[in-house]
C-alpha cells in the first residue's frame, strides 16, 4: 500500500518590525533569498497586524536588483566608482580620514549619521567618532526631525520621550489636538486610533494648512498660514484664561513660570491671532470649548509646528496650554510628539547627537562624561566637547571639515537648501558612504560601503513612545555585504582600535545599557530576551525596580519599564513642570512683492523620506511617480495654469519644476511639495536653512516663494 509524501513544512516565521517610520509596525517574514514575503503579525499591540504599502512592500528592496552588493571605489584613473574589495574600500576608507586629521586635525573629519539606524549602530557611530577619529564633529539627520520638540520636552518637562504615553491611550482620552500632523498617509496604521477616539465619544481638532485626509477626519479643522502655530497656540491659551478655564489647583501644585507664560499669552488676543493665522475668532472659541469640556486632553505635535525656525517655542506654547488646563502629568492626558523617522526615538538617545552620550547623557556634563569615558575605558578628558549641528555640519564641508564618513542618510535629497549641500558635498577631500542602495550622496563618494538591511540584521529600535524593540535576523545577506558594526569594526582595527568595536549586537547592546545606566534614558534592565518576551519595554527601565510599592514586584524584581512618565512628579529638579514664556515672532523669511507665496513640504503616502530606498519599489512609484506642487484654483487661475501642467517655483535659494495639482484643500496663499524626489522637482533646493536658536532645527515648513508659469 503506497502512501503520499508527507507535506513539506511550512517556512518559518520570523516576528520582526518594518523598516520604515517610527510606528515600527509589527510584521512577520517568510521566506528567503530574493522570496520574501511579509505576513500578517495580529499580535504585536501598536499596528495589530495593520500595515501601509511601504510596509507591504519592504522585502522589494532586499532584491540584488535594487541594493548594493559589493564595495566600491571612485578611480582616479575614470573618475567612477567601481567594484572593489572589502580590504581595498576599508583600507581606502581609513586612509581617507587617517591623512584628513593628520593634515588638518581631528575636528577635519566628520560623522554624518542617521534616525534609521538601529541602538546599536547609533551607540556605536558616536563611539567611534569621539574615541576613534576624536572629532567633534558628528550630528545625524534626526536633527531634521523632532529637534523642536525634544528641546521643549526638555526645557519644560526635563525630559524628553516622544510620547510619555503608550498610544493605546489616545482613543481613551476625550480630545485630541494634532498639529501639523498627517497620520493618514505619514503612518497610517496610526489612523485607527483616532478613529477609536471619535468611536468613543472624543472629539479630534486638526491644525494644518492643508486639508489632508487626516483633516477630514476631524470635528474640527484649523488651517493657519504656515509658520503661525505659535500664534494660535498663544491665542488658545488667551482665550483659556479670559474664560477661567484653567485649572489653577494643577498649576499651583505641580508648575512653575505661570505667571510670566500668562502674561505673554494675554498679549495675543483673539482678534490678532486671527489677523496674523488666518484662523477667525468663532474657530477659536471652538476649539476651546472642545478642548476644556473633555475630562481629558492631548495635543500631539509634529513636524508642521516644529520644523520652523521659532520651533522650539512653538512647541513650548502648545505644552503651555496643556499645562494650563491641567492635562499633563496624569492618566489619558498629556502632550506628546510623534516622531518620524524608524528609530527617531532612539537615535538620539545614544550618542550619534552633537551634544549628546549614551542614555541621554549632556556632553558638557563632567559626571556624564565620567560614567561614559568609563564603559569606554578612556580618560574622560579625551572626549571632544559638542560639536555642529546637522546643517551646520554640512555648511562647514569642505571648508572646516574636509573628509565625512556617512552612514544612512541622504542630504543631497533631505537638507534644506538642498543644492548648496550638494556643493559642499562635491568639495570634500574624501567622502565615504555606507548604505543599502546607491543613494544620490551615495552617487558623489570616493568609497560606498554596502551594508546589512532590517531583516539581514538583528538590533533593537525604540518607537515613539518609547517602547525599545528587537528587529530580529530572518534573512542571510548577500555574501559582498556587512553590517555597520562590522564596517565600524573593521576600520577602527586600521585605525589603531583593535578592541572595543564589536560586530554582535547583542554585545553591543549590552554595552549600551551600561552607559545609559543611570541617565535619563535608562536602559540597563532591557535585555534582548525580555524584549523578545514582553513586546518591546518601555524606558527608562533601570536595573531592578527598587521599591515599587507593588507586592507583585518586590525591591530587587526586574524593573517593569515606564510606559507612562510623570504620573508623580516631572522630570525637573523640584519635579514640577516648566512654564516658559514665548511670544509669537514671524518666520525667518516672510512674503513679500517678490515671493508672495508660502511654500511648505511634506510628506506623501507611498514614499518615504528621501525616497532613496521607497522610489526603488514599483508598486510606491505607481502611486507616486514623482514630485507636484499642490496650488488652489485660485492661485492657479491668476498664473494661468491648468491641472497637470508644469509650473515653476521660485526662492532665493534656487527653482524646483514639477506638474500643478490643482486642489482646494490648500491654503489660496500657500503651496505644497513633497520633499521624496531629487532633480528637477526636488522640493528642498527652495527650502530655507534659517535655524532654531535652541534646536538648531532648520525652517522646513515655511518659505517665501514665488510660483511661474512654464512651456509644456
Amino acid at each position: 500500500m503506497s502512501h503520499a509524501p508527507a507535506p513539506a513544512p511550512a517556512p518559518a516565521l520570523v516576528p520582526t518590525h518594518c523598516p520604515y517610520c517610527s510606528l515600527q509596525c509589527g510584521m512577520n517574514l517568510r521566506g528567503s533569498g530574493e522570496t520574501v514575503e511579509v505576513v500578517e503579525r495580529a499580535d504585536f499591540p501598536v499596528n495589530r497586524g495593520a500595515l501601509c504599502g511601504k510596509g507591504r512592500t519592504a522585502p522589494a528592496v532586499l532584491s540584488s536588483r535594487v541594493r548594493l552588493t559589493g564595495p566600491l571605489v571612485r578611480r582616479p584613473a575614470t573618475g567612477r566608482l567601481e567594484p572593489a574589495t572589502w580590504e581595498e574600500a576599508l583600507r581606502v576608507t581609513a586612509d581617507g580620514l587617517r591623512r584628513t586629521r593628520a593634515r588638518h586635525g581631528a575636528d577635519a573629519v566628520g560623522v554624518f549619521g542617521g534616525g534609521g539606524l538601529t541602538n546599536e549602530k547609533a551607540y556605536a557611530l558616536g563611539k567611534f567618532a569621539r574615541v576613534v577619529l576624536g572629532t567633534s564633529q558628528i550630528d545625524y539627520n534626526g536633527r531634521f526631525c523632532m529637534s523642536s520638540a525634544a528641546a521643549a520636552h526638555n526645557r519644560a518637562f526635563g525630559l524628553d520621550r516622544g510620547l510619555p504615553f503608550p498610544l493605546e491611550d489616545i482613543p481613551r482620552t476625550g480630545c485630541v489636538v494634532l498639529v501639523g500632523s498627517n497620520l493618514a498617509e505619514t503612518m497610517p496604521p496610526a489612523l485607527r486610533y483616532l478613529t477609536e477616539l471619535k468611536d468613543n465619544g472624543g472629539k479630534l481638532i486638526v491644525v494644518d494648512p492643508r486639508r489632508t485626509k487626516t483633516a477630514e477626519q476631524a470635528d474640527l479643522h484649523l488651517a493657519p498660514r504656515p509658520g503661525t502655530d505659535l500664534a494660535l497656540a498663544l491665542g488658545l491659551l488667551h482665550l483659556v484664561v479670559a474664560q477661567g478655564r484653567t485649572d489653577e489647583a494643577f498649576i499651583g501644585e505641580r508648575t512653575t513660570g505661570w505667571e510670566e507664560a500668562r502674561a505673554a499669552a494675554m498679549a495675543h488676543w483673539p482678534e490678532l491671532v486671527e489677523r496674523i493665522t488666518g484662523v477667525g475668532v468663532p474657530q477659536l472659541r471652538s476649539a476651546v470649548a472642545m478642548f476644556c469640556d473633555a475630562p481629558n486632553a492631548m495635543v500631539l505635535t509634529a513636524r508642521g509646528p516644529e520644523q520652523q525656525s521659532k520651533g522650539t517655542d512653538t512647541v513650548g506654547a502648545w505644552i503651555n496650554l496643556a499645562l494650563a488646563t491641567g492635562n499633563a502629568g496624569r492618566p489619558l492626558a498629556g502632550y506628546g510628539c510623534l516622531t518620524g523617522q524608524g528609530n527617531g526615538q532612539g537615535g538620539r538617545e545614544h550618542g550619534q547627537k552633537a551634544d549628546q552620550l549614551p542614555g541621554y547623557r549632556r556632553l558638557d556634563d563632567p559626571a556624564a562624561r565620567a560614567h561614559v569615558a568609563a564603559v569606554w575605558g578612556v580618560d574622560p578628558d579625551s572626549l571632544p566637547g559638542p560639536g555642529r549641528s546637522a546643517y551646520e555640519l554640512l555648511d562647514a564641508l569642505g571648508r572646516d571639515v574636509r573628509a565625512l564618513l556617512l552612514m544612512g542618510s541622504n542630504p543631497v535629497v533631505s537638507a534644506p537648501r538642498a543644492a548648496h549641500v550638494e556643493e559642499r558635498l562635491r568639495s570634500l577631500d574624501f567622502l565615504a558612504v555606507a548604505d543599502v542602495v546607491l543613494s544620490e550622496t551615495a552617487e558623489l563618494a570616493d568609497v560606498v560601503l554596502p551594508v546589512t538591511q532590517w531583516a539581514e540584521e538583528t538590533g533593537t529600535t525604540t518607537n515613539l513612545e518609547g517602547r525599545v524593540l528587537l528587529r530580529r535576523r530572518a534573512l542571510t545577506p548577500p555574501p559582498g555585504v556587512r553590517s555597520d558594526l562590522e564596517v565600524m569594526h573593521g576600520l577602527a582595527g586600521l585605525l589603531g582600535h583593535e578592541k572595543g568595536f564589536p560586530t554582535d549586537p547583542e554585545e553591543v547592546f549590552g554595552e549600551l545599557r551600561r552607559a545609559s545606566s543611570g541617565g535619563p534614558a535608562d536602559y540597563a534592565g532591557i535585555s534582548y530576551r525580555r524584549l523578545e518576551e514582553e513586546q518591546g519595554v518601555f524606558w527608562p527601565c533601570p536595573e531592578t525596580g527598587g521599591h515599587t510599592g507593588r507586592p507583585d514586584r518586590p525591591a530587587g524584581s526586574p524593573h517593569p519599564g515606564t510606559p507612562r512618565l510623570f504620573l508623580d512628579r516631572f522630570a525637573t529638579p523640584d519635579g514640577r513642570a516648566r512654564f516658559v514664556p514665548v511670544v509669537h515672532r514671524e518666520a525667518a523669511e516672510p512674503t513679500d512683492a517678490e515671493y508672495p507665496v508660502v511654500l511648505t513640504t511634506g510628506r506623501v503616502v507611498a514614499q518615504y523620506q528621501s525616497g532613496a530606498q521607497t522610489r526603488r519599489v514599483d508598486e510606491l512609484n505607481a502611486a507616486a511617480p514623482g514630485p507636484f506642487v499642490e496650488l488652489h484654483p485660485q492661485l492657479a487661475a491668476r498664473l494661468g495654469v491648468a491641472d497637470g501642467e508644469p509650473v515653476a517655483v521660485v526662492s532665493r535659494r534656487g527653482r524646483a519644476v514639477a506638474p500643478a495639482r490643482v486642489s482646494e484643500a490648500i491654503r489660496p496663499d500657500t503651496v505644497f511639495m513633497p520633499f521624496h524626489w531629487p532633480g528637477a522637482g526636488r522640493a528642498n533646493t527652495l527650502t530655507n536653512p534659517a535655524l532654531d536658536p535652541t534646536s538648531r532645527m532648520p525652517e522646513f515648513k515655511v518659505c517665501a516663494v514665488r510660483l511661474e508659469r512654464v512651456a509644456a
